[in-house]
């Protein structure tokens, strides 16, 4: 089993469309949407769920005001600021809890339970490229890299139960908790970029993430003729981080009008930009079953 994760240094750089693409090129794998603070592959991919969970992120603190002296204690010591009222209508604002368990364990009425805090749901689905798990975190909601790697869990199970050989992630934008977990234990990160500036300078804080983890990497430059000078530069750049280069995609309308049907853009098209996604998985398919690049 193979595990391939697509991954940005920003958002908008077209990482998932071109995720749907490699899903279609790929035949049948398993696929996880790890974007889970901005999940999307599902509107192209389409799945048909076949179970959901709750996702518990962490713990919330709450009062029984029954038990509540009013001493003050857990006020003091909250750090957060999460507790507010007065006697019987003192409450903790779930938002601002942090969880940290301070306020129950020194609560003098032990008058403080520490619950669940349901912070999303997860699925699993049917697509037809293959099984799918992905997930919708809720508005604010924290610990996503902890989701992430359940997620991925699930994908490398659900792989291995059904005999599937590649494990296909969306990966999460920049450089934090989530990517960390979307990339961990991979056989090789993608990292889409732009030939911009900004994606200069975000490329190279990804490569060295993945450098410091020792994960390899290759590099693909989305819209690449918008600036051929920078898109140079960029393959220079990854030439010089150990990274490979999996080549590059041209500015195509065509995706657009593939976003609006809701396909990917290799089904709507075989010329043009899906042309250039076909050459980037060949390369990327080699190096994935070599465990080289392809120069």
């Amino acid at each position: 089993m193979k595990q391939l994760v697509v991954i940005s240094g920003k958002g908008g750089t077209g990482k998932t469309s071109l995720v749907a693409s490699l899903a279609a090129l790929a035949g049948k794998s398993v696929l996880a949407d790890c974007d889970v603070d901005a999940a999307d592959l599902h509107l192209v991919v389409r799945p048909s769920p076949v179970s959901r969970a709750e996702f518990v992120g962490g713990k919330n603190a709450i009062i029984d005001c029954e038990r509540c002296s009013d001493c003050g204690t857990c006020v003091d010591l909250c750090r957060f600021d999460a507790i507010a009222g007065e006697f019987s209508d003192r409450a903790v604002d779930p938002i601002a809890c942090e969880g940290c368990g301070v306020c129950a364990w020194f609560c003098p009425e032990q008058a403080i339970d520490l619950v669940d805090a349901i912070e999303g749901e997860w699925y699993r689905s049917e697509s037809r490229f293959g099984p799918m798990v992905h997930a919708r975190l809720n508005p604010a909601g924290e610990n996503s890299g902890k989701l992430v790697s359940l997620l991925r869990s699930e994908a490398r199970s659900t792989a291995e139960n059904r005999k599937i050989e590649t494990v296909l992630i969306d990966g999460s934008p920049g450089i934090g908790c989530p990517v960390i977990a979307s990339i961990t234990g991979a056989d090789l990160v993608l990292v889409v970029t732009e030939p911009t500036l900004s994606g200069i300078h975000d490329l190279e804080r990804v490569l060295g993430l993945t450098k410091h983890f020792g994960i390899p990497s290759m590099v693909v430059v989305n819209k690449y003729d918008i600036n051929e000078e920078n898109t140079r530069r960029i393959e220079e750049l990854a030439t010089a981080l150990g990274a490979g280069t999996a080549g590059r995609i041209r500015f195509d309308p065509a995706v657009t009008t593939a976003q609006i049907e809701g396909v990917p853009l290799v089904e709507h098209s075989d010329d043009g930009a899906a042309s250039d996604i076909d050459e980037v998985w060949r390369r990327v398919k080699w190096s994935l079953s070599a465990g080289r690049f392809l120069t």
